[in-house]
């Protein structure tokens, strides 16, 4: 794989072996992003789960402390007598089946999170198709189907992430901008990490937590001490 000179130069500045303390970590991650943009910071968790199975399944949402760094656009999926309602509480679109069909006829997915009140989620079921692959699937788990639409949005607009395994098993959750400097990173890591330790699955054996990794957009990743994380 081709990288660039940025790259390799971030590459020198740290061992790739070594694991780290999120402290470190981080302010590794701040010294070796280069681009001429703010880099969002993510993080990569391997979790000694199979999430092929549903008792082994790992997934929550939470509020970061420092929220994320990024503008989240919400829709809310609601009768008509709530739209308005929905977009006071700050909601960037607010309808029902409208919705639906400009997702479906227009391929149209302006916007980042998605909340749904109970009743619509028979019209929304509609769209399993296009929004679950995306990430986007409202669900009760998530706080995402929820009759308190209020509350819902206030979270999602204070940097409210969802996190969930992938088919490797591996959660990747954005914690934040390079500009957040390391001791918010670290405060926002500290967080996810707590809430991925309480949900470990009471059926999960042997070691939890495999391996850690951060990295910014355009940076390489760095490896953080999984003793540390638990």
């Amino acid at each position: 794989m081709f990288r660039g000179k940025n790259y390799k130069d971030s590459a020198k500045l740290f061992d790739r072996q070594v694991q780290y303390d999120p402290q470190e970590a981080f302010d590794l991650v701040v010294k070796t992003s280069k681009a001429k943009f703010d880099e969002t910071v993510e993080l990569h968790v391997k979790l000694g789960v199979d999430g092929r199975h549903a008792d082994q399944q790992v997934r929550g949402a939470i509020v970061l402390p420092n929220g994320t760094g990024k503008v989240n656009r919400v829709l809310v999926f609601c009768k008509e007598e709530r739209v308005e309602e929905a977009k006071e509480a700050g909601a960037d679109y607010a309808g029902g089946m409208d919705l639906v069909e400009k997702i479906q006829k227009e391929n149209w997915f302006e916007f980042d999170t998605v909340i749904a009140t109970p009743d619509m989620m028979g019209t929304v079921g509609r769209l399993g198709k296009v929004l679950g692959p995306k990430g986007l699937m409202p669900s009760p788990k998530a706080g995402t189907v929820t009759p308190n639409v209020k509350q819902a949005i206030g979270e999602a607009k204070a940097g409210k992430i969802e996190y969930r395994l992938d088919k490797q098993n591996i959660i990747h959750c954005p914690i934040g901008k390079v500009s957040f400097g390391a001791d918010k990173l670290c405060e926002n890591y500290n967080t996810l990490i707590t809430a991925i330790v309480k949900a470990k699955p009471a059926s999960a054996k042997g070691q939890y937590i495999r391996s850690c990794v951060t990295a910014s957009t355009m940076g390489p990743g760095i490896k953080i001490s999984t003793l540390k994380a638990m």
